[in-house]
């Protein structure tokens, strides 16, 4: 099995020295492939830089060793948003049975580097929210390419414009066709995945500053037959 792993950066010259032509994941040694390319559609400012990372691997292997419903989940039922929006759990499915019917997973990093590093925290989300819009975009063109699933992120929805979701009314989605859970409301641990994968340390707050940098990782399952790229 070979792990693919793609590096994507702007406004930076240099490649990730820690990311070597070998990789090693879970005790064994993989050959990955590397490339660095320009990220044209997600936006930089002057406010930060951003790096985009991308890993492909056997979807059933990632949930085998990336997946622990029984004790991410407690956290969701500790979020005020737990059963009040449709991105988050509990589903009226069952997660495992949707992704185990694909054979391959993508799972997409990005590490936005604040330039102003005396920021407060709550400038996280104003920092984030650009680069979401166009993820949770980038993953539905995916969707529609790969004929798979994906997944987004937590927090608000970006869909209503702030409104309440219809699900705490027992009301329908609104929109459907573009809200997606994100890989932690489906069980799996994003510490791990954003290191082991992608070489990323997910980074927090000390106190009341934002930390050095921001992490988002989201991904899609799909069959590889779909993908006409290989």
């Amino acid at each position: 099995m070979t792990i693919k792993i793609r590096v994507q950066t702007k406004n930076t010259k240099k490649l990730f020295s820690r990311l070597k032509e070998k990789f090693y994941f879970c005790g064994c040694l993989f050959f990955v492939l590397m490339r660095r390319e320009e990220m044209d559609t997600i936006p930089n400012t002057s406010a930060y830089t951003i790096e985009k990372y991308t890993a492909e691997m056997d979807a059933g292997t990632y949930i085998k060793d990336f997946h622990d419903a029984d004790y991410f989940i407690k956290f969701c039922q500790q979020c005020g948003n737990y059963g009040r929006r449709y991105g988050c759990p509990p589903f009226d499915y069952d997660p495992l049975s949707v992704i185990e019917a694909y054979d391959n997973v993508r799972i997409i990093g990005v590490k936005i580097i604040p330039n102003d590093k005396t920021l407060p925290l709550e400038a996280a989300n104003k920092l984030m929210e650009p680069v979401t819009n166009e993820l949770n975009k980038e993953l539905l063109e995916m969707e529609k390419s790969l004929g798979g699933m994906s997944f987004g992120f937590v927090g608000s929805c970006p869909y209503c414009g702030g409104a309440p979701c219809a699900r705490i009314e027992g009301k329908p989605c609104k929109h459907p066709d573009k809200v997606r859970p994100s890989l932690e409301a489906f069980g799996f641990d994003m510490e791990k995945t954003a290191k082991e994968l992608l070489g990323l340390e997910i980074k927090w707050s000390k106190g009341l500053l934002i930390p050095e940098y921001l992490t988002l990782v989201c991904g899609i399952f799909y069959h590889t037959e779909n993908d006409k790229t290989n």
